[in-house]
């Protein structure tokens, strides 16, 4: 299987650069995994699309501020660095940009020297180990010093930094949005309950290995980056149990599907509640847990287009892409839905 098996031709202007005025106001594909037939509809239509047998999981990571923009201490050269996974209470898994000018021991100056960082390990495709000193809580520098870490394709500022957080957000330490989350309000989470909809809430920290892009041929020579995940244990009971009555699982997200396989066994049952993983879905992955999924639309040749590809069969999926490029969906972070089921 190779990686241009997923490539498709998307036009520049549909790749959505700001968010909507309002998040529920986006487009919502709904695409019958089982037929392929493609439904156009609004985001509020999700609320007619779940009822009281659904179990709606949503991922509750937070974005951090994690692009920061320095220099090296001995020649001033500018360095751009993107915290990808906390190692311990000072040391930083990140990636970096120019990574060829960073060797064991480089020392990066961060607004005027209120963060220091000092390259402790090398590691493949720009990614440094870097150990910081500062003065008080790492937090706070990073709030201060911090820039919200906006995929490339985006070139407009966004105004307000929390439209880059899902409103249901909790726990820090993403790189990077769980985007599906984007579209939801409160207001349709509490008609959701309402209407006997049962919301969890699981954790998967957005790194590189959501984002990171395929550069191999064959798909089967890419490696996925390590993301942590955690399902607390009365959540994993409940999904658990849900999953035993007949219940659907609905995930929200491609992190809050991987979080789920990662931690199902072969008896289709969770029985991890925490860890690494590295999961990398593709067809014919055998979906162990999730029923349903509320998903962006996706890069070409990316793992995230691969995973629903296998959740919906590829040539449902591509040409439900096909039709998204034709009505003019908006794409990527800030764009619309699609609702597989």
């Amino acid at each position: 299987m190779k990686t241009n098996d997923f490539y498709f031709d998307l036009p520049e202007d549909l790749i959505a650069q700001v968010p909507l005025k309002n998040r529920d106001e986006s487009r919502l594909m709904t695409l019958d995994k089982n037929t392929g037939e493609v439904k156009h509809k609004t985001f509020r239509d999700i609320l007619e699309c779940l009822n009281d047998n659904d179990i709606l999981v949503l991922n509750n990571t937070r974005v951090i501020p994690a692009r920061l923009f320095g220099f090296k201490a001995e020649t001033n050269a500018e360095i751009e660095i993107l915290l990808l996974s906390r190692k311990d209470i000072n040391t930083w898994e990140a990636l970096t940009k120019p990574a060829k000018r960073l060797k064991l021991g480089t020392k990066i100056i961060f607004g005027d020297g209120l963060l220091i960082g000092i390259v402790k390990e090398l590691q493949e495709d720009g990614i440094r180990t870097i150990e910081f000193e500062y003065e008080g809580i790492f937090e706070d520098v990073l709030d201060r010093l911090g820039n919200m870490p906006l995929p490339p394709y985006i070139h407009e500022k966004l105004e307000d930094k929390e439209r880059y957080q899902t409103v249901y957000s909790k726990v820090t330490g993403s790189s990077a949005a769980p985007t599906a989350g984007l579209h939801f309000t409160p207001e349709i989470l509490l008609e959701l309950k309402n209407k006997g909809v049962q919301i969890e809430y699981v954790t998967l920290h957005v790194g590189l290995g959501t984002f990171r892009p395929v550069k191999a041929e064959s798909i089967f020579d890419h490696t996925m980056h390590k993301e942590y995940f955690e399902i607390a244990e009365d959540v994993k009971n409940r999904l658990n149990e849900a999953k035993k009555n007949g219940k659907r699982i609905v995930c929200v997200g491609t992190t809050s599907v991987r979080t789920l396989e990662s931690s199902a066994n072969i008896l289709n049952n969770l029985d991890r509640n925490s860890g690494w993983t590295d999961i990398f879905i593709y067809p014919s992955y055998e979906f162990k847990f999730v029923d349903a999924m509320i998903t962006n639309f996706h890069l070409p040749e990316s793992t995230l287009i691969m995973m629903i590809s296998a959740f919906a069969g590829k040539t449902y999926i591509m040409d439900a892409y096909e039709e998204a490029i034709r009505e003019k969906y908006r794409f990527f972070s800030f764009g619309d839905a699609m609702y597989i089921f």
